[in-house]
Order: C-alpha cells, then sequence, then structure tokens
C-alpha cells in the first residue's frame, strides 16, 4: 500500500497535494474573510451569502485589482486562464477518499 502526502485546508476541507498550494489556497481564503467583513460593515442590508461570494470574488481576483488601481482597469473585464480552468474542473470534481 502506498502513502500519498495531502494537506488539507481547514478552512474549508479543500485537499491539495502539495504546502505551497495548501498555503496559498487559505491566505485568498483569509482575504475572502476579511473582504466579506468589510463590505458587510459598510453595505447596510447584504445578505451574508452575496457577501461571501463578492469577498471570494475579489480575493480571488486580487492580482487583478491591483493591476487595475496601478491604472490598467481593463483586465478586470478580461477572462483569466484560472477562470476557464475552474469552469472546467468544476464538470469533473473528484472527491477525495482514503482507500479502505
Amino acid at each position: 500500500m502506498a502513502v500519498v502526502a495531502v494537506w488539507k485546508c481547514d478552512r474549508d476541507g479543500a485537499m491539495f497535494d502539495n504546502k505551497k498550494d495548501a498555503e496559498e489556497h487559505d491566505k485568498m481564503l483569509e482575504l475572502a474573510a476579511n473582504i466579506t467583513a468589510l463590505i458587510e460593515r459598510h453595505i447596510d442590508g447584504i445578505s451574508e451569502q452575496a457577501g461571501e461570494e463578492i469577498g471570494l470574488l475579489l480575493a480571488k481576483r486580487r492580482d487583478d485589482l491591483a493591476k487595475a488601481c496601478k491604472g490598467r482597469p481593463e483586465v478586470l473585464l478580461e477572462e483569466t486562464e484560472a477562470e476557464v480552468q475552474q469552469e472546467a474542473d468544476d464538470d469533473r470534481v473528484t472527491p477525495f477518499a482514503a482507500n479502505q
């Protein structure tokens, strides 16, 4: 029997095969949570779900937001490779299960 090392993000249970990707994902989720808190504090009447979705979107696109703030707002309208890949991955998700 082979042993496979995996890293699990305790925020959302996502599994990764290397520590770097797991830590990057965890940082993105922390940023999303902080953005969500900021949005909910300053926008009255926004639902918790909408705030979380906005926070997650902005956290995932943080590099593009930085470019937009530095004078290239058009990058926000471009579809990224990551978004295209995410849509493809959503169609073929395989749950992680331990061998019994």
